[in-house]
């Protein structure tokens, strides 16, 4: 017997963790003020990007003395550049719980040759933070975009470590609390919590890290892409939106977009509370059934943004076909879009829950998830 579908649909059905989906103010003609045609480096181009640079700062509440900069290729870029050109001074520590950690410790290890230490957790797990030695210079994910696990707090990061952390903020910066004085580099892109376009990074140095980048020559090539200093010395300009290389303009005006109307809700605290509703409601949904569970297995390091989820019926004997089926049905009905988990992770999925996302949208979605499982089991069900 068919199975009745659910009666509210959401309106929004994109929950892709990246990119994601847009404020829910956003419309096309919204982009209209944006400078095209226009070199980056006449005075408008130069005031929009100086005014990204300054409504970062405001909403995430950076300190004065940490430098912002827009960067290319993404959180990727971002990340690239501060490991080629920060490390190498003292011993460093690769930490991984997930795919993208998983890469900057590949790209450190078999491209730098740095004979670092590397601490790994699987997948639902975080590494022991607090047993790592920040004498060394350490680099590490704040949210794990793949596995939905993040660090609980900073506290057991030293005030007075004498190595950098480099932290790749990407799907924490806008939704989760970022404790400044413990971070030396943070990373982000747009695309993520605010919903931006894609192929920009945001790059955040503390005065320790712009203290390294002026005192330390790497033992490797840069490519002109990712310097950041010129006879010794930052150069500043990057950090007032002077770009190293051409942005898009358009892009850089639908990021405005996405700050102003997060300023305009109430900034960071609202950003936070409202990702924190969403994920509340997949907790919840969770709590409530036995056939599936949170890929993260303590409370305390659950993502509020990219919250992944496994299957844990019995019935279910090939654990990747069915996610896969679920996630296709799914978007086959126009209710929830990318869904699937990482290619990388464990089957399941992954629905993202950050700031942009109504919760609304979340609450019309689950009976629909309900739905496609009850319906996936049938049918398994029907071919045995």
């Amino acid at each position: 017997m068919a199975l009745t579908t659910p009666a509210t649909r959401p309106a929004n059905p994109r929950f892709s963790s990246g990119p994601c989906a847009k404020p829910p103010v956003w419309t096309l003609d919204k982009l209209a003020d944006a400078p095209l045609g226009r070199s980056h480096r006449a005075a408008i181009g130069k005031a929009k990007l100086a005014a990204a640079i300054d409504q970062t700062r405001e909403i995430l509440g950076v300190p004065a003395e940490y430098r912002i900069g827009i960067v290319p290729a993404s959180d990727t870029g971002a990340v690239e550049m501060a490991m080629w050109s920060l490390l190498g001074a003292r011993p460093c520590t690769m930490v991984a719980w997930e795919s993208f950690g998983a890469g900057w410790v590949s790209d450190v290890v078999k491209q730098l040759k740095l004979d670092a230490t590397v601490l790994n957790a699987d997948y639902g797990q975080i590494v022991d933070m607090a047993a790592v030695d920040y004498n060394t210079d350490v680099v590490f994910t704040w949210n794990g975009t793949t596995s939905g696990v993040k660090m609980p707090h900073g506290d057991m990061i030293p005030d007075d470590r004498a190595g950098l952390t480099i932290c790749d903020a990407t799907s924490a910066a806008f939704a989760q609390d970022l404790p400044w004085d413990k971070l030396d580099v943070i990373t982000f892109s747009w695309q993520k919590v605010m919903g931006g376009e894609a192929a920009h990074g945001m790059l955040i140095l503390s005065p320790r890290a712009v203290e390294r980048l002026e005192s330390h020559t790497p033992a490797w090539p840069l490519p002109k892409i990712f310097r950041m200093t010129k006879g010794g010395k930052l150069i500043e300009g990057i950090f007032k939106g002077e770009t190293i290389n051409t942005p898009s303009m358009l892009a850089v005006e639908d990021y405005l977009v996405a700050l102003d109307w997060a300023k305009s809700i109430g900034g960071l605290p609202a950003l936070i509370a409202r990702a924190d509703a969403n994920a509340q409601e997949i907790f919840d949904f969770c709590a409530s059934r036995d056939w599936i569970d949170n890929l993260a297995e303590d409370p305390a390091t659950r993502s509020n943004t990219s919250v992944c989820l496994k299957f844990t019926d019995p019935r279910i004997t090939d654990g990747v076909a069915f996610a896969k089926s679920v996630a296709k049905r799914l978007e086959g009905e126009g209710i929830a879009l990318d869904i699937g988990a990482y290619r990388d992770a464990p089957a399941g999925l992954r629905i993202w829950c950050g700031a942009t996302v109504e919760t609304a949208n979340i609450e019309a979605m689950l009976p629909w998830l309900d739905w496609a499982f009850e319906t996936e089991i049938a049918a398994l069900s029907a071919a045995a």
